[in-house]
């Protein structure tokens, strides 16, 4: 029972951890943009997702993220809300 709950302290702080992380996994900003993680690296190919490489590591800035839906975001009217 324990080790179990030792298990479960481990999980929430990584995830709160990862919550507050400046960079996101291609997996993670597919979770957050609400798309699959083949739709993210397309648009990272397409040069309209801008990615930062750690140690070779392909990560996404959580700003960057927003600044993207803000540019994808439409009004009724069709036009671009940025």
């Amino acid at each position: 029972m324990i080790m179990k709950n030792k298990k479960i302290m481990f999980e929430v702080k990584k995830r709160v951890s990862a919550e507050n992380s400046l960079t996101v996994s291609t997996n993670e900003a597919a979770d957050l943009l609400g798309v699959c993680a083949r739709t993210v690296t397309n648009l990272t190919k397409r040069g309209e997702l801008p990615v930062v490489k750690i140690a070779g590591c392909v990560r996404y800035s959580r700003e960057a993220l927003k600044e993207f839906i803000q540019q994808k975001t439409v009004r009724e009217s069709g036009e671009s809300a940025a």
